[in-house]
């Protein structure tokens, strides 16, 4: 499939519902603490998009049942909310996506619930900068595979895996369009990119190894295979003229 250059329209309709999503993430941010399910939090999420006038992406996105996902510990990404409530040490990450006007946003983060390990939030505070070596890749004529990479290396020099399974996406007129973006370093240089281009980067760094195991009561939830902790950050980003934005960026404050 062709990737979509969009139009200055196109991307002003994106930007809008990409604040949309990070305006949701730094809601849910503010309200996710020690003994509330996920369940409860996706229900004020689903809450907060409707009252801005917006709609979750994810749900119903092929049958997804909830508004978004709330994957904990060793949940790499897709988690259901549930009754499960969140403890002391648990690391969370939310996946939010909206739709707005027809255009959609996307983003992601992993908050700490109270005191987390040491290795925890060394694992969280990496793969934060992971994303952000990733998105410095993003320029006209770059390479996609910079991105890959620059997230691959940074992760190696920690022993990190980095999740190969599950990857970026273009992004903005659909939930998922072209182009795929591995955030695992590739063989292949892949296309170069150009202004125009939106897209999600969204790196899944695990302690342990890279795999995953798709649980397969649910066909959604994907786990690390060896059950070690797993982080995700994400933005949505436009390639630029002169290099790249990011989209996702809240407007509401703490």
């Amino acid at each position: 499939m062709k990737i979509i250059v969009k139009t200055p329209e196109q991307i002003h309709g994106i930007r809008q519902a990409s604040i949309l999503a990070a305006n949701t993430l730094k809601f849910a941010e503010q309200k996710i603490e020690i003994g509330m399910s996920s369940d409860e939090l996706d229900t004020l999420i689903y809450n907060y998009i409707k009252q801005a006038g917006g709609f979750p992406a994810c749900l119903g996105y092929m049958n997804f049942p909830a508004s978004c996902c709330i994957s904990v510990n060793e949940t790499v990404c897709h988690g259901i909310p549930d009754n499960r409530r969140f403890k002391n040490g648990d690391i969370v990450k939310v996946d939010v996506a909206t739709i707005l006007n027809g255009y959609f946003g996307d983003n992601c983060a992993t908050f700490a619930i109270g005191e987390v390990s040491t290795e925890a939030r060394k694992l969280i505070e990496v793969t934060k900068e992971c994303l952000q070596l990733g998105i410095e890749e993003v320029k006209p004529n770059a390479y996609l595979n910079n991105i890959g990479k620059a997230i691959t290396k940074h992760a190696k020099k920690h022993n990190y895996g980095v999740v190969f399974e599950y990857a970026g996406h273009g992004v903005g007129c659909k939930f998922h369009e072209p182009p795929h973006i591995s955030h695992a370093e590739s063989k292949i240089n892949g296309p170069k990119m150009m202004p125009g281009w939106v897209f999600t980067i969204e790196p899944m760094i695990n302690l342990g190894v890279p795999n995953t195991l798709i649980n397969e009561a649910d066909k959604w939830t994907v786990r690390t295979a060896d059950g070690k902790l797993s982080a995700q950050f994400e933005h949505t980003i436009l390639v630029t003229e002169n290099g790249h934005e990011i989209l996702t960026i809240p407007t509401i404050g703490e």
